[in-house]
């Protein structure tokens, strides 16, 4: 063959004066790295064809990786593309950001069918994307496929990541053991909701750990009842009294076999819900340190409506503020970003994307419907524009489609969260080394309020020059 027709696939020299763009295939323990360049594309032809590296997911694996990178171009001069797989991928995002490697990231890409699956190929494929966008500046149509470069998360959102996790864990665990709990209750005495409103409250659940079937109770003296009952004065003995003639008379199973197996399932949940509930208690008390402790828990916890715990999942999933170019990312990434269908006069609707962080939209959601109970200006906002964006039901007495303005309020509310930690980010980044840091810019309500009639100019835009428009002479 040709020199053309087959390549050699030996390394090439230094390229000193172009960007080598790295992509790289995630595994659970190798990872594959393909290399392109515009010296590579010339003498390879085809993307598919140029080179790529199999290295382990481990410290020496990664000097590997460098090593190769090395015989490429300096590390000033490389770029590199992750596609974002569970946790597979954080260990080599944080060895690239430790030596000041531009990390891109890029949702997990489909791929096109007909064609055979390779780890090389997909890699060099990576590889390739990074290089039509950042080298070529070839603009893509689906915003799955836009590559977008990863900073470093502050040390707040590194250290609220696992803890906002954990906790989310927590509480789908703890809600799926109260839910079988009262799923017991509602079999076994159906009746004991009508002493004890919530059958997994915590003295419910001393009686029923004490006291597992209606017999127990029935049979039980008054005093064995105040015992369990501790300091609780909101059960009476006549209450009490009720709860021992509802137990008499309870139609829940009479099965002694299901009976039995019911009650020993009950002892294990309570033991397990408790538990649960320990390590949240205590997990939550150290989510809230964290955040009074940071500066992004400070410019959050000032608005109505975020508290520590909101506050500590928007900092561990927004991570660094510098991730975003502008609010309309923020808002897309938080799962707020309307999505517009129309077609003439046939066609005109509007919802939110289905696209986002999990956990930031229902987030969001809550700390806008905590802020409009307040006395604040995003009440006074909801207020004005219910009327106005919302159909009135005659048979209902009351304005219907309000999850519009939820969401218009919402969007608002981002772009002031972006707004401050974005003002906050730049302000850090020009602290010379070994200088106090300032405070922290808050939310001020008297400048929402100036904003919102008109009255407040930011200093940003008061710094502009004025615009001045020159008329031809006559």
């Amino acid at each position: 063959m040709t020199e053309k027709a087959r390549p050699d696939l030996q390394a090439i020299p230094m390229l000193l004066h172009e960007t080598l763009y790295v992509g790289s295939d995630i595994g659970k323990f190798t990872h594959v790295a393909g290399f392109v360049s515009p010296t590579l594309l010339t003498r390879h032809q085809r993307f598919e064809a140029c080179p790529a590296l199999s290295f382990d997911n481990s410290r020496e694996g990664f000097r590997t990786l460098v090593d190769r990178i090395s015989t490429y171009a300096p590390l000033t001069q490389v770029y590199a593309v992750l596609e974002v797989t569970g946790h597979s991928h954080r260990a080599l995002l944080q060895y690239l950001q430790e030596l000041d490697i531009p990390v891109y990231v890029v949702h997990v890409q489909k791929r096109q069918k007909g064609l055979l699956k390779s780890d090389k190929r997909d890699a060099l494929g990576l590889a390739n994307h990074l290089y039509n966008q950042l080298e070529k500046g070839i603009q893509v149509g689906d915003p799955l496929q836009v590559v977008r470069r990863l900073a470093p998360p502050t040390p707040a959102a590194a250290q609220l990541r696992s803890m906002v996790q954990h906790r989310q864990e927590l509480t789908a665990a703890s809600t799926q053991r109260k839910n079988k709990l009262t799923a017991i209750c509602d079999e076994v005495f159906p009746e004991f909701t009508r002493v004890f409103r919530d059958p997994n409250g915590p003295t419910a659940l001393v009686f029923r750990q004490r006291f597992s079937t209606p017999a127990a109770i029935a049979t039980a003296s008054l005093s064995a009842l105040h015992e369990a009952r501790g300091k609780t004065r909101q059960l009476s003995d006549a209450r009490l009294l009720e709860l021992q003639r509802l137990a008499t008379n309870s139609i829940g199973t009479t099965d002694a076999a299901r009976l039995r197996g019911l009650v020993f399932e009950q002892q294990q949940l309570i033991e397990e819900y408790r538990l649960i509930s320990k390590h949240l208690e205590s997990l939550e008390a150290e989510i809230t340190q964290v955040v009074e402790h940071s500066r992004e828990g400070h410019i959050l916890t000032s608005m109505p409506g975020i508290g520590p715990l909101q506050a500590a999942i928007l900092i561990a999933l927004i991570g660094n503020i510098a991730n975003f170019d502008k609010p309309a990312q923020l808002k897309s990434y938080c799962g707020w970003a309307p999505v517009v269908s129309e077609s003439g006069t046939t066609l005109d609707q509007v919802h939110l994307s289905p696209r986002g962080a999990r956990l930031l939209k229902p987030t969001i959601y809550l700390a806008v419907w905590k802020a409009i109970q307040l006395d604040c200006e995003w009440a006074r906002l909801y207020e004005r524009l219910v009327p106005i964006k919302c159909r009135y039901d005659e048979k209902r007495r009351a304005y219907v489609g309000r999850g519009r303005v939820i969401g218009r309020i919402a969007g608002q509310m981002l772009s002031v969260i972006y707004t401050l930690l974005k003002k906050d980010q730049e302000t850090l980044s020009k602290v010379p080394p070994g200088v106090p840091l300032p405070e922290p810019v808050l939310y001020d309500p008297e400048v929402h309020r100036k904003h919102r009639a008109g009255q407040y100019q930011s200093s940003s835009s008061a710094q502009k020059p004025r615009k001045l428009i020159e008329l031809p002479p006559h």
